[in-house]
């Protein structure tokens, strides 16, 4: 199931004109329109609840424009499934990952498109695996193609997304947010991937809040801004700082390293926790007022770690102190008594119940605070809520907007509030900023700097370097499931942590 080669152009392929949508009373997008060329990568840009994610689902037909028409080769068309887009040649990574959980790698590559057997109805399973370790390699990714999708990370699930697109020989290809959970070494092969993809006139609509993937990757830029087109240029005529105007209608300052205090006393400690197949001897502490940076690539077990401490999938062996008293952590509840709360790497499955509202989902891990009696005190909570929206800046029509409804990024502010309401001592955060934009990425960098300064241990796991030497107190350095080194983010550099990162 090789590439197919296109006869090249750089006529426009797929365009959306003057279209709007609603969702309940809010207007998402208002007369945007976009043109998308063959054989080129085009940026979409904006924050969060710009309407981005909106305007790429019409595209993909997951949403039918209100008004406007989307072209399709000059000719209108009405994409009204993501079917009958895959039938037009257009192919859609999304921003939330949606794996069939007990299907294989290989099946979830090759789904709709699997190779048929000798006999009707039957599936050549030899030809399946060996397609799919093909994709697989066109990111340099190593997994096991039978094993099921629900024992993979978040990375290795949006390594296998990005893999079924890229094999799917569409002549559009849209990424929305493909490099959210996948490290540097994985992007690298990513970015190679599209360049391939380019050289056979495949366009690319290319969404991302990495604004140095932008200036990498991109040919054209086109920025919405509170549902609106702002503007479209060629990316070699905007800078980052251009580009983050257009974007927020504001100039923000660069990511700055944050004032180091002398760290406070120990708050929790780990000694020799191991998981079979996930990590192995793991130990380190953590001290008030000090933000704790945990790096490492795919697979190297991070995120494993922290939620074997939160309690969401225990260690098998080891033990953890808090305050120093050994502490006995099966669940996330044991966690939040002990003062310890969690941002997960995946906010679909662990942080958000995406049917209730916001303010429902927010006051979730402090509803004692919100209670009398049995009770629930509705007006209390609204009054949490309301604080916790104003204070995080989460874009809502009213508090009692379901949650599903709102924009990848303020879902994930929504995530952040709710962990912060209960005052842990101790925070994990898994991936804070995944997913959001570059003005609330400047938002939630303040926040970090100040729970270190109130005296909170913060525990820090990213997958952008440059964030974590901005934040981090110590870098801790993950590799294949163990602690190799701990390093000083003042002295250090990228390379350096790399080179510790890296399979030997």
């Amino acid at each position: 199931m090789a590439l197919v080669k296109r006869k090249m152009g750089n006529g426009v392929i797929l365009e959306a004109h003057q279209v709007s949508k609603w969702f309940g009373g809010v207007q998402a997008l208002r007369d945007v329109s976009f043109k998308l060329r063959r054989g080129e990568v085009h940026a979409l840009m904006g924050e969060n609840g710009a309407g981005k994610s909106t305007l790429v689902k019409m595209l993909a037909g997951l949403h039918v424009p209100d008004t406007g028409e989307i072209r399709l080769n000059g000719q209108r068309v009405t994409l009204r499934s993501p079917h009958e887009a895959m039938r037009h040649g257009i192919a859609m990574i999304h921003q939330e990952l949606m794996p069939v959980p007990d299907m294989t790698v290989a099946e979830n590559l090759l789904l709709g498109r699997e190779p048929c057997g000798r006999l009707p109805g039957t599936i050549d399973r030899r030809k399946l695996k060996s397609e799919a370790r093909r994709l697989l390699s066109l990111l340099e990714a190593e997994m096991p193609v039978d094993a099921p999708m629900r024992t993979l990370s978040v990375a290795g699930m949006q390594t296998v997304e990005i893999a079924r697109a890229i094999g799917a020989d569409a002549s559009v290809v849209i990424m929305d947010e493909p490099t959210a959970a996948i490290s540097e070494r994985e992007v690298g092969a990513l970015f190679q991937a599209i360049r391939t993809l380019k050289s056979r006139d495949v366009a690319i609509v290319y969404i991302t809040h990495k604004m140095d993937e932008v200036f990498k990757i991109s040919d054209r830029i086109t920025v919405l801004r509170d549902g609106l087109h702002v503007a479209t240029d060629e990316a070699q005529n905007l800078d980052e700082p251009q580009l983050i105007a257009l974007m927020v209608g504001r100039k923000l300052t660069s990511l700055q390293v944050r004032e180091h205090s002398v760290p406070g006393r120990c708050v929790l400690s780990v000694k020799g926790l191991s998981r079979a197949g996930a990590f192995r001897d793991v130990g380190f502490e953590l001290r008030r007022g000090e933000v704790t940076g945990l790096a490492g690539l795919m697979g190297a077990g991070r995120s494993e770690v922290a939620s074997a401490i939160f309690g969401l999938v225990p260690a098998d062996e080891g033990t953890v102190w808090v305050d120093g008293s050994e502490a006995h952590i099966r669940h996330p509840e044991d966690a939040m008594r002990l003062g310890i709360g969690m941002v997960t790497e995946d906010r679909q499955q662990y942080g958000l119940v995406p049917l209730m509202s916001v303010c429902q989902n927010i006051s979730l891990a402090a509803l004692n605070t919100c209670c009398r009696g049995p009770v629930i005190c509705h007006a209390s909570e609204a009054e949490v809520a309301s604080q916790s929206i104003a204070r995080y800046g989460i874009k809502v029509s009213h508090a009692e907007q379901r949650v599903n409804q709102l924009s990848g990024g303020n879902q994930q502010k929504v995530v952040i509030a709710r962990t912060l309401l209960p005052e842990p001592e101790i925070v994990i955060l898994d991936e804070p900023t995944r997913g959001i934009d570059v003005g609330a990425k400047a938002e939630v960098h303040a926040i970090i700097a100040e729970l270190a300064r109130q005296g909170r241990a913060v525990l820090l796991i990213s997958s952008e370097l440059p964030e974590l030497l901005a934040l981090s107190d110590r870098l801790l350095i993950m590799r294949q499931g163990k602690l190799v080194t701990e390093l000083d983010p003042s002295t250090t550099t990228q390379e350096e942590i790399m080179q510790y990162a890296m399979p030997i």
